[in-house]
């Protein structure tokens, strides 16, 4: 796998930030990034791939993006099983109940969440948040 996938949706930016970060690990491990805002990408592209990563902010109450993001993670559950499957994402308020939602959507479909959990930081990433970032995106190039 030389190209690794970032998709991602962003409102204010945070999450799109951690999206680059994480490409920039990718990089950093060697292989070709595609950070990709998810109005741009079909899920289809995601279908044959081993991993791939995916970002969205917390919204409303705690939920995924539900115009563009949540139809898309949809999709994606349909071909999830035996997936490596990174999520990401930032918040403004709340206690990151919408990550946990995601990760156990995502195991009950056969997905294994990569690192475990998914990243979370409240407003712009922070050092802590970058270095996880690249860390993952890193991680991604040994699969």
């Amino acid at each position: 796998m030389s190209k690794i996938f970032i998709v991602y949706w962003s409102g204010t930016g945070n999450t799109k930030m951690m999206a680059e970060l994480i490409g920039d690990g990718v990089v950093q491990g060697g292989k070709e990034a595609e950070v990709v805002d998810v109005s741009e990408i079909k899920p289809e592209v995601l279908r044959d791939l081993p991993a791939f990563v995916l970002g969205c902010p917390s919204m409303g109450a705690e939920v995924l993006e539900e115009d563009i993001m949540e139809p898309f993670v949809a999709e994606v559950e349909k071909f999830a099983e035996g997936k490596k499957i990174g999520l990401f994402g930032s918040y403004g308020w709340g206690n990151c109940e919408w990550m946990r939602d995601w990760e156990e959507r995502l195991k009950s479909a056969g997905a294994e969440i990569i690192q475990g959990e998914g990243i979370t930081v409240l407003g712009e990433p922070d050092n802590e948040t970058t270095e996880k970032c690249i860390a993952l995106g890193k991680s991604l190039t040994a699969l």
